[in-house]
């Protein structure tokens, strides 16, 4: 509405006032191109309602002396470059300057400027000379929310607008603000060394308070995306305007132990809330300034500021601008004169009582970008009207988009410093500065933060005086967890977490990922609390082992004594304790036995997928032929002194179609066909044992279980059976007892079976293969010690047992014992 009520004022008052003219006043200078200057010497602090179109008095409210100082950096610029004989040679510059102290009731300051003949002319003709715009350029304004308002207006022409001051990201969007050029860095540079402050002292849970309006909601939404992949929570935010509760919203802060707060707002913002913290006896709390504000005269001296903690900040270099301080004095001397005819163009200063000493001795910041934005403008103009050393080419006829199109390309020197845009219209020189309030009231420089041509950040923290009395406070929603926790988030933020120790074979990276353990890999292992992994030990038995060596000497050894007793018992054929022990089938145990005992040889060095398989192929197969004799040979011995008697047909039967040989072969076949299909679909690999010693790998042979099932039922129902036959003849004669032999070898190989799998269970180391391939060579022996070596010893030491008389006399004793 306010808008409206201007447009409407200079629509029907436009041609009935004056126009602003004489030389005396310093809004306006005359020239051969016109530069526009908006800058806000007074602010409309009030809002004011009114029930039709007014104009305002900015005069009627207090001076900024701040910009007011911006404001004659903007005519000694001029001045400077009218006096210069290399820039603009026979051409003059002169201003048209408002002040702008309203954000809505400035708009016939601003049509004023882009008006044509004393008509606001959106489009110009451009075979028409005389609809040419006054002004080619615009400096101005200071704040975004004035910028934001005024810009539309010169974009539509193309009219360039240098501007010293609006940082708000939405300027670098060419689309909608095709001329828009800034000498001051975006809001996102100054937000980048806010956050390289934070994370360079540590401080993770901060408050974000910012003013309640587009540069301050700007940088709001641009600290957001800076610290999503940080360590910093934002704990608490607060849009900071006239009707702001503070001492509410100091009560919040100290509720969430923030010690870290960052002040995003104007200079006068920022005064309000410091002030209200110094009154309201706010402490502990480390201030994070602005650029905005960071360089104010005025409140590092304020009564009590000492007590609030400790403030540091984010300010623009302060540039000397060689020749300004004498312009000042100068200037000053003068006083404003007529100024009753200048009130329509808002260009009254009640500034005649100001001296030079005060206005040079407030906040310098944004002086630079002044004089560069002015500057920027001379140099576009030089180029624009093709100028060399000596003159301009005076007939051009110069539109306002020729001046863009040379701004963009803007490449010159001033005060050491080179002047360029990029793309955006956003300057790629400058650097900004990291002050500190010191407890003289003055902000001492500490730091910076190169932009080009590469970045740079420094902070020299010797010189910071902490409230803390030398150690850097902590602003921190947990404490940091020790080496080897891992974090635990609760709630929203992940800067509240609960530390957890990381367990074994896990370890925590805090460079990575501080809120996962990480698991090591099978080669590694870790201890609780770890920061990094160790690589294992790889164990196995070589073939060199001590063990390896005995238990494969043992094995040679059993293949020794098996060709030896097959050669006695082969010398030896005919006589009784041969054909007694099995005959011909006694030669097919030695030689199982000697086979399986080749197994043994598989379970030393490294396991490969054939050592895996031969560890238990020549094993189950012929160990299956010896329970199988074993057997039968039971079920002989039992037929013979107990059958005989009692069934003749049976024992008959059983010797003429040979049921021992026929039974051995289907328990072979039966075994071979189960190991075929156990091998086919589950064969044994090499396999790494990283879980029971977190310290080593362990390598063995990943044998499936369930697919030997099959071959195992066959060998436990085998040596039930040959236990039960063998256990049935425990009574026969004293001197001829196989059966108690039999039993008693069987009983040997259970016990070290039974004895291999409990240890089995409990341990899991290297030794376990030594341990198999000894219950392996246990299993053999039992039948070869406890069976054929009594054999062999009546053989060679008892003769007179081993004739057919003596084993007569036993069987016919025996029979009378079962008749009676």
């Amino acid at each position: 509405m306010k808008c409206l009520a201007s447009l409407f004022l200079l629509g029907t008052f436009l041609h009935a006032l004056p126009q602003c003219s004489g030389s005396v006043s310093e809004f306006q200078l005359d020239g051969d191109y016109l530069i526009g200057g908006l800058f806000e010497i007074h602010h409309d602090s009030v809002p004011d309602h009114y029930d039709r179109p007014e104009t305002i008095q900015c005069s009627s409210q207090p001076i900024l002396l701040p910009n007011y100082r911006r404001f004659q950096l903007m005519r000694f610029s001029v001045e400077e470059i009218n006096n210069s004989s290399n820039l603009l040679p026979n051409v003059s510059l002169g201003y048209e300057m408002f002040d702008h102290c309203s954000d809505t009731q400035n708009f016939p300051g601003i049509f004023n400027l882009i008006s044509v003949n004393g008509l606001v002319r959106p489009w110009v003709e451009q075979g028409n000379h005389s609809n040419v715009s006054k002004v080619i350029a615009v400096v101005g304004p200071f704040t975004s929310t004035q910028a934001l308002n005024v810009a539309p207006l010169f974009m539509t022409d193309l009219i360039p607008m240098v501007n010293y001051g609006s940082s708000s990201s939405v300027f670098s969007k060419k689309a909608k603000f095709p001329s828009f050029l800034r000498t001051v860095h975006p809001s996102k540079d100054v937000i980048e060394v806010i956050v390289n402050i934070l994370l360079h002292f540590n401080w993770h849970w901060v408050a974000f308070l910012n003013s309640d309006d587009d540069y301050g909601h700007d940088g709001l939404d641009l600290l957001l995306q800076r610290i999503k992949d940080t360590d910093i929570c934002l704990a608490y935010t607060k849009s900071l305007n006239d009707d702001t509760n503070y001492s509410q919203m100091f009560k919040q802060i100290e509720l969430h132990e923030i010690r870290a707060l960052i002040v995003f707002a104007p200079r006068m913002t920022a005064e309000d809330l410091i002030k209200s913290a110094i009154h309201l006896n706010i402490t502990q709390k480390v201030w994070i300034a602005g650029d905005a504000w960071s360089l104010t005269k005025r409140l590092p001296k304020e009564k009590g500021i000492e007590n609030i903690g400790t403030v540091l900040g984010v300010s623009q270099p302060v540039v000397t601008i060689p020749g300004f301080d004498d312009f000042i004095y100068s200037t000053k001397s003068k006083t404003c004169q007529n100024l009753q005819e200048l009130t329509f163009c808002n260009r009254v200063c009640n500034c005649s009582s100001l001296t030079a000493e005060e206005i040079l001795s407030v906040d310098p910041s944004f002086s630079f970008p002044v004089y560069s934005a002015v500057y920027a403008i001379a140099h576009a103009l030089h180029n624009a009207l093709q100028c060399d050393s000596d003159r301009c080419n005076g007939k051009i006829t110069l539109y306002p988009h020729m001046v863009l199109a040379e701004l963009k390309k803007s490449n010159f020197t001033l005060l050491n410093q080179s002047i360029e845009f990029d793309e955006n219209g956003d300057p790629k020189y400058g650097s900004y500065s990291i002050v500190f309030w010191n407890h003289s009231g003055e902000a001492e420089e500490i730091g910076f933060y190169h932009f080009h041509p590469s970045m740079n950040f420094f902070i020299n923290s010797s010189k910071i005086h902490w409230y803390t009395n030398g150690e850097v406070p902590i602003s921190l929603c947990s404490k940091e967890c020790s080496e080897g926790f891992v974090k635990e988030q609760n709630g929203i933020h992940k800067c509240c977490f609960t530390c957890t120790i990381c367990p074994k074979g896990t370890y925590i990276n805090h460079t990575e990922n501080p809120y996962k353990c990480l698991n090591c890999k099978d080669t590694e292992w870790s201890a609780d609390g770890s920061t990094s992994c160790n690589l294992r030990s790889v164990e196995y038995i070589p073939f060199t082992d001590i063990g390896a060596i005995l238990i494969m000497a043992g094995s040679m050894a059993l293949d020794g004594l098996t060709f030896a007793m097959s050669a006695l018992f082969a010398i030896n054929y005919n006589t009784p304790v041969v054909r007694s022990a099995g005959g011909p089938m006694c030669f097919l145990i030695l030689g199982c036995l000697s086979l399986c005992s080749i197994s043994v040889f598989f379970y030393f060095g490294k396991p490969t997928t054939s050592s895996c398989i031969f560890r238990s192929l020549p094993f189950l197969l012929f160990y299956t032929v010896c329970l199988a004799c074993f057997v039968v040979r039971s079920f002989q011995i039992v037929c013979i002194f107990k059958m005989a008697a009692k069934f003749p047909k049976l024992y008959s039967w059983w010797t003429k179609y040979h049921g021992q040989w026929l039974i051995i072969t289907v328990a072979f076949v039966t075994q071979a066909f189960l190991l075929l299909v156990m091998y086919a679909s589950a064969t044994p690999m090499p396999y790494n044992e990283t879980i029971w010693y977190p310290q080593q790998i362990v390598l063995s042979c990943d044998i499936k279980f369930e697919a030997f099932s099959g071959s195992a039922i066959l060998l436990v129902c085998l040596g039930s059976l040959c236990f039960v036959f063998s256990y049935m003849g425990k009574d026969l004669p004293k001197n001829y007892n196989e059966a108690k032999a039999i039993t008693f070898c069987l009983l040997l190989l259970i016990l070290t079976w039974i004895i291999f799998a409990t240890v089995q269970v409990l341990y899991r180391g290297k030794y376990i293969q030594t341990l198999n391939a000894l219950a392996v060579l246990s299993s053999l022996y039992s039948f070869l010690l406890w069976y054929f070596l009594p054999k062999c010893y009546i053989i060679i030491f008892q003769p007179h047992k081993n004739t057919q008389q003596f084993f007569q006399g036993l069987i016919q004793n025996y029979t009378k014992t079962i008749s009676q």
